[in-house]
């Protein structure tokens, strides 16, 4: 028996590290962005698709993500289109490492897991979670962005209140020891649970 475990949480709310401690305890993990970026990488199932759509996209064999977000720029529906290449691709990678997984407990690192309806195909769903000022202080350290595109990843992801509430575990992810004895507990259960089914 095994056990599908969705893993969420917004920009900046520590979901790699928390997703690399389940990894760290014995679960297999997929990563969404990992095999976003194997897709787009050279050689990649989406390089091809994508050329035929958005020539300007592939520099050097790859997809780049900077063209790529200067094409929507430019044309919004561009997004859609995109989409539509990429998400059955990704499905794709997913199932094969389903398949190909020999863990108890697998984990699907999924940031928009409830925006995409994807935490219909799991058991249960952690989401991690901090305070929306620490959220803030955390991104804006990483010196990757600006506070307005913050802004707007924030306002295109679901609000962490309502991802709280509809997930089955949240992980306060304020100290690595804490987030760490959080993640055991949640093994724990789910393996007691796997136990007793």
């Amino acid at each position: 028996m095994r056990f599908s475990l969705g893993l969420t949480g917004s920009i900046g709310m520590g979901k790699s590290t928390t997703a690399q401690m389940f990894a760290d305890e014995g679960c297999a993990l997929w990563d969404a962005d990992a095999a976003v970026h194997r897709l787009y990488a050279k050689g990649g199932a989406a390089v091809e698709p994508m050329r035929e759509v958005f020539p300007s996209a592939i520099v050097e064999g790859a997809v780049s993500r900077e063209e790529l977000k200067q094409t929507i720029a430019n044309d919004p529906a561009a997004l859609k289109v995109i989409e539509n290449i990429v998400h059955p691709l990704v499905a794709a990678d997913r199932t094969a490492f389903r398949e190909g997984a020999s863990a108890d407990i697998l984990v699907f690192d999924i940031p928009l897991l409830f925006e995409t309806s994807g935490d219909a195909a799991m058991d249960a769903v952690a989401c991690v979670s901090i305070p929306a000022d620490e959220q803030k202080r955390r991104v804006m350290a990483r010196g990757t962005m600006t506070e307005a595109q913050f802004e707007q990843i924030r306002t295109k992801q679901m609000p962490n209140e309502e991802k709280c509430a509809r997930s089955d575990y949240v992980i306060l992810t304020d100290t690595l020891d804490h987030a760490r004895v959080q993640v055991q507990n949640i093994i724990r259960q789910i393996r007691a649970g796997m136990a007793d089914a």
